[in-house]
């Protein structure tokens, strides 16, 4: 009885489900009818004829054949992915995006001496004292140019930005709009001018619309009339080669307000 128990225990191990000794076995279990008898042959099935197809005189109508419809699945677009193309349209490689221009940032002083009429930067954004190394360059450049050495305030300084929040636009060309009316209405006050001098850069691009090119030469300002553009005081006293050249344009430009005196 053991070693019936462990060869059908070998057999399952194999996956045997049925199967005949060739020799009688001892302590073999007795063999069942049905699996001794021979398997019947399995009966080949005949192959069908084809149908028929039907003739051109045959009066049955032709059966009308379907084909089959294949599904395609189509993306589904939702509002997140929508958004990601929206996103991924505006940042297309090789497109440069508009970059708003920096707020400017300058004080600026219109003076009155004689004829001229002069606009100053100012590189603290404090007014100019008595005893300012600055100041009393300004005087220099005067008393050079035959005007009055003591030049007159006309109004407040022009500080740019005007307003420290906010959403009105303080870009370069509202603060050139903003400075070139500020000048308009101030001169309207005061007697004829002759010429308006520009002193330093932020006077020359927000009055003058022009850049450091123009150092030393003459401008037509629409609105403004004859405008001269020198570098500022400070940069004339960090960079003293420059004070030859101011003096040489200087001798040429100042026959426009010496010829009427």
């Amino acid at each position: 009885m053991i070693e019936e128990l462990r060869r059908r225990a070998y057999l399952s191990a194999m996956q045997v489900a049925s199967w005949l000794p060739r020799v009688e076995l001892p302590f073999a279990a007795p063999s069942r009818p049905q699996v001794l008898q021979p398997a019947e042959p399995e009966v080949p099935v005949a192959a069908q004829p084809p149908a028929a197809l039907p003739t051109a005189t045959s009066s049955r109508p032709e059966p009308h054949l379907e084909r089959p419809k294949i599904e395609v699945p189509r993306p589904v677009v939702t509002a997140r992915s929508a958004k990601v193309d929206i996103n991924a349209e505006a940042e297309t490689p090789g497109v440069a995006k508009p970059v708003a221009a920096p707020t400017p940032r300058f004080a600026l002083q219109l003076l009155r001496a004689g004829d001229c009429a002069l606009l100053v930067e100012l590189p603290t954004g404090e007014p100019l004292q008595g005893r300012d190394p600055a100041y009393l360059l300004l005087k220099d450049l005067l008393r050079a140019a035959g005007l009055p050495d003591s030049p007159q305030l006309v109004g407040e300084p022009v500080r740019w930005p005007l307003l420290a929040r906010g959403s009105m636009d303080q870009g370069p060309q509202a603060a050139l709009d903003y400075v070139q009316s500020f000048i308009s209405a101030r001169l309207e006050q005061q007697p004829p001018c002759r010429c308006l001098w520009l002193v330093g850069l932020p006077a020359i691009r927000f009055a003058g619309d022009a850049n450091a090119e123009a150092y030393t030469r003459e401008l037509q300002v629409e609105g403004l009339g004859a405008a001269w553009a020198l570098p500022g005081l400070e940069l004339l006293m960090d960079e003293p080669a420059r004070k030859a050249e101011l003096w040489h344009a200087m001798r040429r430009v100042r026959q426009r307000w010496l010829a009427a005196s």
